[in-house]
């Protein structure tokens, strides 16, 4: 966080006092410094527990292992990698507004967000692609919906997401220039969520690919209620349980909330690197890192959407919980 804050700064220091090119620190007060750790560190701590339960659900669970669920899956751990390796340092780098873990840490830190942050969307564009075989193809969509398929999904998702990430690491040294905050000093560290990245990066990341999504589940939309009628007919079957077709539209149902909560997420900070420009960079980096951690906290709320609207994921949580406790 690089904005003073009446009030809210006692003083500013250097990253590095002993070193000629240190980078300035702003050191916030106690009465704010202390609570955000004890925030962060929640966040942290709901992205991880969350995250990794899913992923124990779906592991252990063979009944539930479709291909959507092993997208849920693949998910559920580039969520979990996010919260035990992007966030603690990103914690410390936010209210020290310092770098203390070395230049190749940095790049390595700057990558990996990247690539967390990418495959995320990529994941709920293949997501989508999913749900649209299921609902307007529900009579190919076994055959279609194969594990090799799934499974090239998942690789997909993670390789774009690697070749871009990598591709803005290598050249953030260019990117930097466009703020003269962002200077190379000792302390200092490229992120992700620089206000400097602009539009390129925003269009590439997130509005090419929503877009996609949007218009995908548009369609999922019109064909739902095209047979909407039709499903409600044979919502049950002579057992009385639920009809493959009323299924798919439940769990397409389910995941464009999962849609819904990415969008509400990280739609703010993205609309703030497009109108930045046009405001002659005038929006305060402090925003920017607000937007950043409220971007982060998408990753906690999709385990608690799955708890709300999954049955298999409540039902399997409680047999997990009993077997632990049986133990």
């Amino acid at each position: 966080m690089n904005s003073s804050l009446p009030g809210l700064v006692e003083a500013v220091t250097l990253c590095f006092e002993s070193l000629n090119g240190s980078c300035p620190r702003l050191v916030y007060s106690s009465a704010l410094r202390f609570p955000l750790y004890l925030l962060f560190a929640l966040i942290v701590l709901l992205i991880l527990s969350g995250n990794l339960l899913v992923i124990f659900i779906i592991v252990f669970s063979q009944h539930i292992q479709t291909a959507t669920n092993y997208l849920i899956l693949s998910l559920s751990i580039a969520g979990f990698l996010l919260g035990g390796l992007v966030m603690p340092p990103s914690m410390v780098r936010s209210l020290e507004t310092c770098w203390y873990f070395g230049e190749f840490f940095c790049d390595f830190h700057s990558t990996a967000d990247i690539i967390l942050c990418n495959t995320t969307v990529w994941h709920l564009t293949f997501i989508s692609i999913d749900r649209y075989l299921a609902i307007c193809h529900p009579m190919h969509y076994q055959n279609r919906a194969s594990n090799r398929l799934c499974f090239a999904m998942i690789v997909s998702s993670w390789f774009l997401a690697s070749i871009f990430g990598f591709a803005i690491t290598l050249s953030h040294p260019h990117v930097k220039t466009k703020d003269s905050s962002h200077k190379p000093c000792a302390g200092g560290c490229f992120a992700l969520h620089a206000k400097e990245i602009g539009v390129e990066y925003s269009l590439v990341f997130f509005f090419i690919p929503v877009t996609v999504i949007v218009t995908v589940y548009a369609r999922i939309f019109f064909v739902a209620r095209r047979h909407a009628k039709f499903i409600h007919s044979y919502t049950h079957n002579s057992r009385g349980t639920a009809s493959p077709a009323a299924k798919d539209l439940k769990a397409t149902k389910t995941l464009a909330i999962v849609i819904g909560n990415f969008l509400f997420c990280w739609t703010p900070f993205f609309m703030c690197n497009i109108i930045d420009p046009i405001v002659n960079h005038s929006i305060p980096s402090l925003l920017y890192e607000v937007l950043m951690w409220f971007a982060y906290m998408n990753s906690m709320f999709n385990p608690l959407i799955y708890a709300f609207f999954y049955s298999w994921f409540r039902e399997t949580t409680k047999v997990l919980v009993n077997n632990l406790f049986k133990q």
